[in-house]
């Protein structure tokens, strides 16, 4: 039944679609030569571009007057002001653009007129040399002026207010250019992003093509975002053999690297690694069997008993399996708190009674130097957890609370009045050791330390976070079972408590439920396998069926945008949050944000990195940890100003504001819509969940389970019926493979 608010919004709308505006191309190809006044655009994903470009010669059939200026939009490897371009194509009249040259391909050169030399260094390219000093330098060297800059940078001195230092330092800016220049031709060849090719040239120096031509795998186990097949491109076209044994240890890590990384696991057997191997790269077992053990001997990779860890996730499984051995063994560093009276205090200073499994939880915790407390939502956790706090607190004890998101430790810190964090946060990233500042070596200090949404750890994060406790201190893990696991590989909580080894408090019973709540209920039947409840009026949980996903679209943006804001009194930019379980297709959250951003922000100046463009007001959310910016995966904030002339924009997270420049822009995606997955450790005042059979591959009950769960005050589900009945259903929730829980009882997997 649809809801009851209904009446409130518009009558449905539907998406108005414009057609692309008609172009009309004069001639088959064409030829333009220029030089290069402006780069008005450029992806730096794909290498499309838009230049303005003063022309030298052009042969354009149906103009016989050459244009003093003129568009050209192409892909080129990389192109700055000041250089000259050769150009093939055709020219077009562009209703939404005007006359411009299609280009099929675009050739740059280094400029040769003095103007042009001119242009060329004022462009910012060379760092030292600015529109003044660029003038200077070619107006004393003419066209000698890229020689010189070529073969003899001490001439710089001659230039009057250039002197030694920093003629060293034009000679070295315009050497690293031109290196930086060629690898980026290469690369970009493969289609490696400029970003990308900025990673590679910090790492690698002017080394960089003799070492990826030597072993281009290397890409795919040093530069983040390089992936085995672009690598296997770069090694084809370089001539190394289909059945190399470089080719066949890449494919070793690669297939391990992708059982981590999409199913979550820490080990494979060795039989179907080499199969998914061969699959990947059609090497023979025994080729592939040599790679293996050449990996090994490399430390990359651990066999143990026929199963193939990466090296790291084997430290990582028994680093975080010795660390929780350790801190149950160790003493705590203040007496024992008697449950018998310490719960009754916490009741009268609170003025809340306890429920019987609340209090067994407490008293659980108060016994145990580690412990688990577990369970859905509503059943009390929040209400266990600051009952905990009080107590530790008034024995004088230094509490320290933290969970993996920002948005998560900022709940947890309002539920309980106190002080919480992010767990990067309190582990405290040092830029400069690409390292945690507190580990086995130099640990936090705290008597107490309280870990909320651990369904979200992974277990090389487990591994750093439980390495950097001190022994002395109690533990307590908080997390729902139930829900999605984590991102990364491993399945930390469920094997904790699998183990046996560690105090589980279960929590089963609802109290965070009023008279007209279905939120907590419907998302206890769904983990039941049960249909969902619905009731006519008003209520906090509405489903409605939607066959026709450009309806249930429409539908979404309607809700968000009118409906729930007139009814609810939610601004939709901060309060609304709609999730769907992937990024693509008609409903997956990249067509979503584009979307819901022209209805909601529109216009306005922005910044573009490929098909997203970035506004004043944008809500987004950072992509991956950063540890200098300070921002981690998963933060959400607005932008909060654009500058369009260095394609960078600012981001206000909890008001502090952080800048993105272009290679930075990667790291962040506008935020309307977003996954599932990218919503853990959330809570959003309304949740508007789409589902539909084009999600078939991902329809599992825990992520409607997740979905759920996310919303405190409304949840609104737009779905097709059977998308809706398959998630329920389908529970065969793929297990991971990890040794954690045998090691923690200290056996060997």
């Amino acid at each position: 039944m649809a809801p009851s608010f209904d009446r409130y919004g518009a009558a449905k709308r539907r998406m108005a679609r414009k057609a692309p505006p008609p172009v009309e191309v004069f001639g088959d190809s064409g030829l333009l030569d220029g030089s290069v006044k402006s780069v008005v655009f450029r992806n730096e994903d794909t290498g499309y571009t838009v230049l303005r470009v003063v022309p030298v010669s052009t042969s354009a059939s149906r103009f016989s007057a050459e244009p003093q200026e003129a568009s050209v939009v192409g892909k080129c490897a990389v192109v700055w002001e000041g250089e000259e371009i050769h150009a093939e194509g055709a020219w077009e009249n562009d209703n939404a653009h005007g006359r411009q040259f299609r280009a099929s391909s675009i050739v740059c050169v280094v400029p040769k007129s003095i103007e042009g030399i001119r242009r060329y260094l004022a462009s910012g390219l060379i760092k030292g040399i600015g529109k003044v000093n660029a003038g200077r330098i070619v107006e004393h060297f003419g066209e000698r002026t890229l020689e010189i800059l070529d073969t003899r940078t001490d001439a710089l001195r001659e230039v009057p207010g250039i002197g030694i230092k920093r003629a060293r330092e034009i000679g070295k800016a315009w050497r690293d250019q031109r290196e930086m220049r060629e690898v980026m031709i290469f690369t970009q060849t493969y289609g490696i992003t400029v970003n990308q090719t900025s990673r590679i040239y910090r790492r690698y120096g002017s080394d960089t093509i003799a070492l990826i031509k030597a072993d281009p795998y290397r890409l795919c186990r040093e530069i983040r975002g390089i992936g085995f097949l672009t690598a296997d491109r770069i090694a084809m076209s370089v001539g190394l053999p289909k059945d190399s044994i470089l080719r066949a240890r890449a494919a070793i890590i690669h297939t391990l690297r992708t059982e981590a990384d999409d199913g979550g696991h820490c080990w494979t057997q060795d039989v179907d690694l080499l199969l998914h191997a061969q699959d990947l790269v059609g090497i023979s077992v025994e080729t592939l069997a040599q790679a293996l053990k050449d990996e090994e001997e490399a430390g990359r990779v651990a066999v143990r008993g026929g199963k193939v860890y990466l090296k790291d996730l084997l430290l990582a499984e028994c680093r975080t399996a010795q660390s929780l051995r350790d801190l149950a063994a160790a003493p705590a560093a203040f007496r024992p708190i008697d449950p018998e009276k310490a719960i009754p205090w916490a009741e009268r200073e609170s003025g809340l009674v306890l429920a019987p499994a609340q209090t067994v939880a407490v008293t659980s915790v108060l016994k145990s130097k580690v412990s688990v407390i577990t369970g859905g939502p509503g059943v009390g956790k929040t209400t266990v957890i600051r009952t905990l706090v009080a107590i530790f607190k008034a024995r004088r004890l230094k509490v320290r609370l933290a969970a993996p998101t920002g948005r998560a430790a900022k709940r947890m810190g309002e539920s309980t009045g106190a002080e919480a964090q992010t767990l990067h946060r309190l582990l405290k990233y040092n830029p400069q050791t690409n390292e945690f500042t507190y580990n086995e070596t130099k640990r936090m200090e705290g008597d107490v330390f309280i870990f909320d949404e651990m369904s979200m750890l992974d277990i090389e994060l487990a591994s750093d976070l439980l390495a950097a406790i001190p022994p002395s201190a109690v533990v307590i893990f908080v997390g729902d079972t139930d829900q999605l696991p984590s991102v990364g590989p491993g399945n930390v909580l469920r094997d904790m408590i699998s183990s046996g080894e560690i105090p589980v408090a279960r929590l089963t019973e609802i109290f965070r439920q009023d008279n007209s709540g279905l939120i907590v209920r419907n998302a206890h039947r769904v983990n039941e396998g049960l249909p969902f409840e619905t009731r006519e009026g008003e209520s906090d949980f509405y489903f409605v069926p939607q066959e026709d996903p450009a309806k249930a679209l429409a539908l979404a943006l309607d809700f968000m945008t009118n409906r729930i804001p007139a009814h609810f009194g939610m601004d939709p930019l901060k309060d609304v949050q709609i999730l769907t379980p992937m990024r693509r297709n008609i409903l997956g959250a990249d067509n979503i944000n584009q979307v819901v951003q022209e209805r909601l922000n529109p216009g306005g100046p922005e910044v573009r990195r490929g098909a997203s463009a970035f506004r004043k007001g944008d809500r987004v959310m950072q992509l991956r940890n950063n540890y200098d910016k300070d921002v981690y995966n998963g933060d959400v904030g607005f932008v909060s100003s654009v500058d369009t002339e260095s394609r960078s924009v600012t981001v206000s997270f909890d008001s502090r504001d952080v800048e993105y420049k272009p290679g930075d822009l990667e790291e962040i995606a506008l935020s309307y819509a977003c996954t599932v997955h990218k919503s853990q450790g959330s809570e959003y005042p309304a949740v508007i969940v789409l589902l539909h059979n084009q999600h078939y591959m991902l329809l599992q009950r825990n992520l409607l389970y997740t979905a759920i769960t996310r919303g405190r005050r409304l949840v609104l589900v737009i779905a097709s019926r059977y998308a809706v009945g398959q998630a329920v259903k389908t529970n065969d929730v793929r297990e991971r493979r990890t040794g954690l829980a045998a090691r923690i009882r200290g056996e060997e997997p």
